[in-house]
């Protein structure tokens, strides 16, 4: 069982910077992977890291404004998430698997585990 708690998020104005945290506890994971899910949208991923190899990778819509992070001693994950924009408005929303394909890393289905969710408001 892996239990994921995200903290961080609030609203912010456009331009702005926000980190989000994800604790996680219980068992190893695989990966672990930052989506987002806007009003009448479907869940978007944002960013993915290895554990192990601590590999990244990103949406299109976020690449060179977003990062994400791991402090395996603390069992931390992060986003850091710069130049905000409105269209970044959402409920952001952590993701554990515990043995999955990388290159599934957008979808849903590849997940096991799921935090409860941090609105994250971008006002223009």
């Amino acid at each position: 069982q892996v239990q994921l708690v995200e903290s961080g998020g609030g609203s912010v104005q456009a331009g702005g910077s926000l980190t989000l945290s994800c604790e996680v506890s219980g068992d190893i994971y695989n990966l672990m992977a930052w989506f987002r899910q806007a009003p009448g949208k479907e869940r978007e991923g944002v960013a993915v890291i290895g554990r192990l190899t601590g590999s990244t990778n990103y949406a299109d819509t976020v690449k060179g404004r977003f990062t994400i992070s791991q402090d395996k001693s603390k069992n931390m994950v992060y986003l850091q998430m710069n130049n905000l924009k409105p269209e970044d408005t959402a409920m952001y929303y952590c993701a554990c698997a515990s043995s999955a394909v990388y290159s599934r890393w957008v979808n849903p289905p590849t997940y096991n585990y799921w935090g409860q969710g941090t609105q994250v408001p971008v006002s223009s």
